[in-house]
């Protein structure tokens, strides 16, 4: 039996992180869905998704599986009911099916779901990853879990005696990673060190607290939980309650709060989001599914889909949510909604063979390059979105 995460057929509510990949690889805490499914079932797990991501992932096996809705989170109840499934058997959740043990393929598993005669359909309540916005709420959560499931059993490498710290039982080194002279303050969380990651003089970080593998803190950085930074991610200056997803950049001074940053991004010298209204009021942010403004709470910084650079000096207003591939610079404060493919602020649109080579340039300088698999998906997000 395969487990099988397929996106569901609203997938769009993702956008824009889930534009550039399967929702099973949208990273929350340290792991991504498909990593964590994986870790807390012991098995493999396949990828069911939009067909012009499919080169991405490996072909589907024939045969019976158990399709799982990629959004939802791997807990012990949720484990507990998948592994109760015989064939022809569901789980639904508030009026949608998450879950059921059939032979299908992903281009009819929407169709068995939505027409579910076929299927002996059980309730079971689950947590869902609904909004680019819950990677900010949840992620603190989801981080505390994350480092428990990773270090289950396991002895960290010591703490360099020249680093100074606060309750280093909360604190997990991973081999090759390279710890300089700082402060780690554990009290209101793990702080959690990736293989081959590095903190740099002179740094300051609150729990909790995670940087994946190849992932760099900057020096005299402030970094407050709950953060993450996804592998061979820079975060340097003042960073609270992030979440960057991958080979993005926020290397120098200025403030990133409350925010979400897809894989290849880079934030220019002195940019810096607000995450709070004046008026201390609901923040608002604009939704690419259903086109509506939708209140998330008193605070959100920017949510950023992959491929964006912002300038210099960037002033990102609070609430803001800036589409896959964007040029985004401009005085004053910035739009609080950037369409994707957007060159500047001023709705001109970005050039394709511009972009593409941008970021072949921004791979080269982590030792990646941008694979044909990845330019047709761009090629595609141009021509759709």
């Amino acid at each position: 039996m395969a487990i099988i995460l397929f996106d569901p057929q609203d997938r769009d509510r993702l956008l824009p992180l889930a534009a550039t990949r399967a929702i099973a690889d949208l990273r929350l805490g340290i792991l991504t869905q498909k990593e964590r499914w994986e870790l807390r079932t012991q098995e493999k797990v396949g990828v069911a998704t939009a067909e012009y991501l499919r080169c991405l992932y490996e072909p589907l096996p024939e045969g019976e599986h158990t399709w799982i809705d990629a959004s939802v989170y791997p807990d012990k109840a949720a484990i507990d009911a998948i592994y109760r499934l015989t064939s022809g058997s569901a789980l639904r959740s508030d009026g949608s099916i998450w879950a059921c043990r059939f032979t299908a393929h992903q281009d009819s598993i929407h169709n068995l779901l939505q027409n579910p005669e076929k299927l002996h359909v059980t309730e079971q309540t689950v947590n869902k990853l609904m909004h680019p916005w819950d990677l900010i709420s949840k992620n603190r959560q989801q981080l505390l879990e994350d480092v428990e499931l990773i270090t289950a059993g396991r002895l960290s490498e010591p703490i360099p005696a020249h680093v100074q710290c606060t309750h280093p039982e909360n604190i997990f080194i991973e081999p090759g990673a390279d710890v300089a002279p700082c402060y780690l303050n554990a009290t209101e969380g793990p702080i959690y060190i990736g293989s081959n990651a590095t903190i740099l003089e002179g740094a300051a970080i609150r729990g909790p607290f995670a940087m994946c593998e190849g992932a760099v803190v900057k020096m005299q950085s402030s970094i407050y939980g709950a953060t993450t930074l996804g592998p061979y991610c820079v975060g340097g200056g003042e960073i609270k309650n992030t979440l960057m997803m991958g080979y993005s950049n926020k290397a120098h001074h200025g403030y990133l709060g409350d925010a979400v940053i897809g894989e290849w991004c880079n934030l220019g010298a002195g940019a810096t989001n607000s995450n709070v209204k004046n008026t201390a009021g609901i923040v608002s942010v604009w939704d690419f599914y259903t086109k509506q403004l939708v209140p998330v709470g008193q605070k959100c910084g920017v949510i950023m889909g992959d491929y964006c650079t912002v300038s210099i000096q960037a002033a990102m207003n609070t609430g803001s949510i800036y589409g896959t591939c964007c040029n985004v610079f401009g005085s004053g404060l910035l739009p609080t909604i950037i369409e994707p493919c957007s060159w500047g602020v001023a709705g001109t649109r970005y050039e394709l063979p511009k972009a593409i080579a941008s970021i072949g340039n921004w791979k080269q300088m982590k030792d990646r390059s941008f694979t044909a698999e990845e330019i047709s998906i761009l090629e595609y997000i141009f021509a759709h979105l």
